[in-house]
């Protein structure tokens, strides 16, 4: 169809038809969401389902609250927001259950292999790189929430102070001494093991 309304329309637009009731175009913000959305899902959560289900609810509340969205803060900083609020809200149902990023999922693959691909082209991680990546993401699931949500934000999806600040609605300050303390203890969980590693 080469008239598509929903093709070639800038995000304003496609939010605004969105918040009119228009499907389409909401479908054309969760496919260009959606990886964002399921990575940082599934760096605070660790498993692929728990992480694709997540999604699915975030999307879910999107869609419910998006008349509300006025534009304050912009469309990924809000996605952010809800993307963390549902996964400390599985973290939290779940607390008394041990987080393991290593477990394997329904396909017996490891969780730490299953992080949604990104497009651009990456060269083949070494052994050792791997593994020192899946020794990292288990050292983040055994850290608090608090120390969590801004290591996944900030470390791992490479926002801002500031937009760290306005996702987790917290003064800017608090960002950068949580940071500090989330990296002390990250490397502490970490000291075990990196007399494996060069580095």
């Amino acid at each position: 169809m080469g008239d598509n309304p929903a093709e070639n329309r800038r995000e304003p637009d496609l939010i605004r038809a969105a918040q009119e009731g228009d499907r389409e175009a909401f479908d054309r913000l969760v496919e260009a969401h959606y990886r964002t959305v399921y990575n940082t899902a599934y760096r605070m959560l660790g498993r692929p389902s728990a992480a694709s289900d997540a999604t699915q609810a975030v999307f879910v509340r999107v869609w419910e609250a998006l008349s509300s969205f006025r534009g304050d803060a912009s469309l990924s900083t809000w996605l952010y927001r809800i993307t963390m609020n549902v996964c400390l809200d599985e973290l939290r149902r779940r607390k008394n259950q041990p987080l393991s990023l290593t477990e394997e999922d329904d396909e017996g693959e490891p969780a730490s292999e299953r992080d949604m691909p990104d497009t651009s082209d990456e060269p083949a991680r070494t052994t050792e790189q791997r593994d020192l990546q899946r020794l990292v993401h288990e050292a983040i699931s055994r850290l608090t929430e608090d120390f969590r949500t801004v290591i996944v934000l900030y470390d791992l999806r490479g926002l801002s102070y500031r937009e760290v600040s306005s996702v987790l609605d917290i003064p800017l300050g608090t960002v950068k001494s949580r940071l500090n303390r989330a990296r002390k203890a990250l490397r502490e969980e970490m000291a075990p093991y990196m007399e494996l590693f060069d580095r």
